[in-house]
């Protein structure tokens, strides 16, 4: 039989020895792929990106803003110079300062920044472990056509080199 005459239910039970209904979701496609002459689908980024909503790429900005270099350099400079302004440079110019030690009023603003931005990283890496997954997933196939592909030729070789045993077992009669 040539390679695209398999059916997957064929290709099960001669590579698994099983019927198709009796291999999970994950083989049911992998043998599909094969007999249709298919390759794997998107790999596992591109799968994320279809499924992505605006609040996953969201959330995924905000937490490569937020555990950056870049951000924890700018929130220092922005709290000293909240603190200095609030304590010195305003009292020089004998205005009074509008949140004096002990900074009361950036507290709540940490405390509000803090209290939206860790779920939202939260979002961000469950998604992260959903690309992982996918990931995995894909891998799966991979290995799992790779071996199932490994099969067949082996199974091609052993009937090709039947074939020629028989050949020469003929050749010899003769």
């Amino acid at each position: 039989m040539h390679k695209s005459d398999w059916t997957s239910d064929e290709l099960c039970q001669e590579l698994l020895g099983r019927k198709l209904k009796d291999v999970d979701a994950e083989e049911q496609r992998v043998l599909e792929r094969i007999a249709s002459g298919t390759v794997m689908g998107p790999d596992a980024q591109e799968e994320a990106a279809l499924n992505a909503t605006f609040a996953d790429r969201l959330a995924d900005r905000v937490a490569a803003v937020g555990g950056s270099w870049g951000f924890i350099i700018a929130f220092a400079v922005v709290l000293f110079g909240w603190m200095a302004i609030n304590s010195r440079i305003l009292e020089a110019f004998g205005l009074h300062a509008f949140d004096a030690y002990p900074y009361i009023f950036l507290n709540l603003m940490l405390s509000t920044l803090a209290a939206i931005q860790a779920p939202v990283i939260m979002m961000s890496q469950n998604r992260a472990s959903d690309k992982d997954r996918i990931a995995a997933r894909h891998d799966y196939e991979v290995n799992l056509r790779t071996q199932l592909e490994i099969l067949r030729l082996h199974k091609r070789m052993d009937t090709l080199f039947e074939r020629l045993d028989a050949g020469a077992g003929l050749n010899r009669a003769s």
